[in-house]
């Protein structure tokens, strides 16, 4: 059985049926026994061959030169910086190896989905090009120094286009470095852009639109509000994390309340957003902490360990109310007698930490151990970096890790 070659348009019959789409290169982790098609709607199905009963070629794809087109100025419309750092939202299918890889600049980004310059002015730049599990804290302070740069050329408003596993760590991280006068949104995308299903488009043009017609200045992130096209939610910094691994609405506000929510109409804000007049960025961190979650077995040696590297503050990402284990009490003295600070977070992520009803949150308090009240653990984490990285003094630490700066801490946890 001849095969076409890859790009070629080919119907396949098969013992189940017949088959009409794009044949692709297949990767390098297929088995050989299958051929690899794109259907007309974006998904691809793998064919066993062996089931295969006739392949036809009946056309070839024709191959577009990508052409960056940008509208032109319009005095009337509000100034919109777009700083891509990569991820899925700016990702292609590489189906040599069958993955997605990123691909696309922050230009392309603005020339693939036009709609967006119908809403503002845009200029688009690139940061840097990661997936998200590589952005590492120095990735942080230069997000927040190049974002600081375009506030200061005085647009309205910022876009980070951002990978989705990690961006509540990097919007935590800038909540706490900048003190903004104009929106600053970070979207991304749970499917890339050639997927049928993608978020990509709507995700970005509704962080424009934030961006450029929120009237607040604060850090945000802009994620679908459910699975269809409806809206998305406007969320807060330090309190959104990722709660799905694939589907389109997997970021959801924790123990409060989103912002507000945004569609084509317009914007509904559910909270009392901040105003910011000036420009403040303040990137001092401290990146020797490390977060740690408890689990049954875990040992003492864990915890001696970060402090004999240098640590100089460990979050505990403890059971229910703030609890680990009597086994680890030993190492928590020895590394708070030490000069580590040690705070404690909840890993059942709703509610609040609360170590003054049992024993066990009583003797951590009295070693010295600092509740988190209801930061996420990975706001505390960030935090504790920032905190650190303007005093080692440990009551000005403690004070400032419970100081509510950029709501990650509220008097009152609500369940939505």
């Amino acid at each position: 059985m001849k095969i076409p070659k890859p790009g070629s348009i080919v119907e396949i019959e098969t013992r189940d049926g017949k088959y009409e789409g794009i044949l692709m290169e297949s990767s390098r982790l297929e088995n050989d026994n299958f051929l690899i098609i794109k259907l007309e709607n974006g998904y691809n199905i793998g064919i066993d061959i062996r089931k295969i009963k006739g392949i036809r070629k009946v056309g070839v794809v024709e191959r577009e030169e990508f052409r960056i087109k940008r509208h032109k100025f319009d005095k009337n419309k509000k100034n919109v910086s777009i700083l891509a750092t990569g991820g899925t939202i700016a990702s292609r299918v590489d189906y040599l190896t069958g993955g997605v890889h990123s691909a696309f600049s922050a230009d392309e980004i603005i020339s693939s989905i036009p709609e967006i310059e119908d809403i503002a002015n845009i200029n688009g730049r690139q940061i840097f090009n990661k997936f998200s599990e590589n952005i590492q804290p120095e990735d942080w302070v230069r997000i927040a120094k190049e974002t600081a740069k375009e506030i200061k050329k005085g647009v309205d408003g910022i876009v980070i286009t951002h990978g989705t596993d990690t961006m509540h760590y990097t919007s935590a991280a800038l909540a706490f470095m900048l003190k903004t006068p104009v929106p600053v949104v970070l979207t991304g995308a749970q499917r890339s852009s050639d997927r049928g299903s993608s978020d990509a488009a709507m995700n970005l043009i509704h962080s424009v639109i934030v961006a450029s017609r929120g009237n607040f200045s604060e850090v945000c992130v802009v994620m679908h509000g459910e699975i269809s096209d409806s809206y998305c939610l406007i969320h807060p910094a330090t309190r959104v994390r990722k709660f799905h691994t694939s589907r389109r609405d997997a970021f959801q506000t924790i123990n409060s309340k989103p912002l507000g929510k945004v569609n084509n109409k317009g914007i509904e804000f559910f909270q009392e957003v901040k105003r910011e007049d000036r420009l403040k960025l303040d990137t001092r961190l401290d990146t020797k902490v490390h977060l740690l979650k408890y689990c049954p077995g875990l040992k003492p040696e864990i915890i001696e360990s970060i402090i004999d590297n240098g640590y100089n503050g460990i979050v505990l990402e403890g059971t229910g109310l703030g609890h680990i284990a009597e086994t680890l009490f030993d190492s928590i003295k020895n590394a708070i007698s030490s000069g580590v600070i040690v705070a404690m977070t909840s890993q059942t992520i709703l509610g609040r930490v609360n170590m003054s009803v049992y024993s066990t949150g009583r003797l951590l308090l009295s070693l010295g151990v600092i509740p988190c009240e209801d930061m996420l653990p990975e706001t505390a984490y960030v935090k504790l970096m920032w905190v650190l990285g303007h005093t080692k003094n440990p009551k000005k630490v403690r004070k400032m890790l419970l100081t509510n700066y950029a709501r990650e801490i509220s008097d009152r946890s609500l369940i939505i």
